[in-house]
């Protein structure tokens, strides 16, 4: 909920192959209504679809550029190795679960995830709306991932191709190390120069800069040249898509998120983990292994499963 009682929102990008833009757009219309509108070669929407608009495009930053023959023969080359992506409108937990029966569909029809291909690499995307504009609802949160980042990484461990892909790199540790000093009760501010100073990149498992553009447009666009979406939401990049495997689900990576928030609330939690973590990881950090079980052990004795609900 956010602070004013209401469900907060949560928009979803899910990336997969095995399917082309058209196909995977029509299958959209049929499972959830709507009619599927081709825009471009490679750019379809979903109108009036029971979750809203869908667009669902083949996600490069060419479909971007001027629609030239030669462009169009890039992209189509490209179309084995670049995924094509489903963005959807904020959804409530009801949208969540019909965007889940969507994906049972796309994978009975052929969509493939991460463990597909070496080339994949292919992940979720969830952009979970801040509970309020407080410094302790953007601070926290971002906080209690930092703690527990290496653990969630160690417990579901991404696809090995998305690993050695740069779109989701761990915070450095010297950046972890700033926001313990910082502590939950800093600023959203001060955690934003933190930010820019150790990791100004979108291509971390959670990437903030969406929500520091969002209050401080000009400051994000001094510091970062690349083009940053602005909205109040955790833009959780972590999860791989796992659509082709019959067990899988948008649950599990909802849930993960919600493990965040869970150690994010807990004041004595989080100390807790800010004391140990000091502790374990001294003047120089050689190993991340050593912390996730650590971590993990913590996480276990205060209640926390991988589902983020008290065991």
């Amino acid at each position: 909920m956010n602070a004013d009682g209401d469900p907060r929102l949560v928009g979803v990008e899910i990336e997969l192959g095995g399917l082309d833009e058209a196909h995977v757009a029509r299958l959209c219309a049929e499972t959830l209504g709507g009619q599927a509108v081709q825009d471009d070669s490679h750019i379809w929407t979903v109108q009036g679809s029971s979750l809203g608009k869908l667009e669902v495009y083949l996600d490069i930053f060419l479909r971007n550029a001027a629609k030239t023959k030669l462009r169009d023969l890039a992209l189509d080359l490209g179309r084995e190795v670049v995924p094509v992506e489903i963005v959807t409108e904020p959804l409530d937990m009801d949208g969540l679960d019909k965007l889940n029966q969507l994906n049972t569909v796309l994978r009975k029809a052929g969509a493939l995830g991460s463990g597909a291909g070496w080339v994949f690499g292919f992940g979720v995307h969830l952009n979970v709306q801040i509970a309020s504009d407080s410094d302790a609802d953007i601070l926290r949160p971002l906080l209690a991932y930092a703690l527990i980042e290496d653990w969630l990484r160690t417990a579901s461990p991404i696809d090995d191709s998305r690993r050695l892909l740069p779109f989701t790199d761990p915070y450095p540790t010297d950046f972890v190390r700033a926001l313990i000093e910082l502590g939950p009760n800093g600023t959203a501010r001060q955690a934003m120069e933190l930010y820019l100073r150790h990791t100004p990149s979108r291509n971390r498992g959670l990437d903030m800069l969406p929500i520091f553009a969002h209050f401080w447009p000009d400051r994000i666009a001094e510091a970062i040249s690349d083009k940053t979406s602005a909205r109040p939401t955790f833009h959780f990049r972590l999860p791989d898509c796992l659509i082709d495997d019959p067990e899988w689900s948008l649950a599990q990576e909802w849930q993960r998120w919600i493990t965040v928030e869970r150690v994010a609330a807990d004041d004595a939690l989080l100390a807790r983990l800010c004391r140990e973590w000091r502790d374990d990881h001294g003047l120089v950090t050689l190993t991340r292994g050593s912390w996730a079980a650590r971590c993990g052990d913590i996480l276990h004795a205060s209640g926390l499963d991988m589902t983020g609900l008290p065991g």
